[in-house]
């Protein structure tokens, strides 16, 4: 089943130009094969200088795999819980530069273990066959922050 943006808006905290997976074509319990043609965007939030650096294909694959941990939560009935990326292992650039590339960008990811709002993640982004980018992701969930008490 797809899930086009405005879904994929409702089910990640990222805004406007920085929600970056234009759609998701197919996802199960254990994986998400997203798209997305944002890169080519003039106005993309992560340029610099003009330029997206091939750096950020690691953001569109932990976007690709918050988006598969709040299908995954909605599926089981339980709120999705917020997370960040908590690290970033064995990561590999193909490229330097994500604008240079013409056509869609194929994001994957695979969830490996996950617990409560915690998980590791395989992830690739690919264009035209060919990976751009993979790494292995750890999404830590975000701890609820209390109010400092007058003591």
């Amino acid at each position: 089943m797809l899930i086009g943006s405005e879904e994929i808006r409702r089910l990640v905290p990222h805004a406007g130009g920085m929600c970056l997976i234009d759609i998701v074509l197919q996802w199960d319990h254990e994986s998400i094969h997203c798209r997305s043609t944002s890169h080519q965007n003039s106005d993309h939030p992560l340029r610099r200088d003009g330029q997206l650096s091939a750096l950020h294909a690691f953001e569109y694959a932990a976007q690709a795999a918050a988006i598969h941990g709040a299908l995954l939560a909605r599926v089981n009935a339980v709120a999705a819980r917020a997370g960040y990326l908590g690290a970033l292992r064995h990561a590999n650039l193909a490229i330097r530069r994500l604008d240079t590339i013409a056509g869609p960008l194929d994001v994957n990811a695979r969830l490996l273990i996950g617990d409560r709002g915690n998980a590791i993640y395989a992830c690739q982004v690919a264009a035209a066959g060919s990976v751009v980018a993979e790494a292995r992701i750890t999404i830590v969930e975000r701890p609820a922050i209390e109010p400092c008490g007058d003591d």
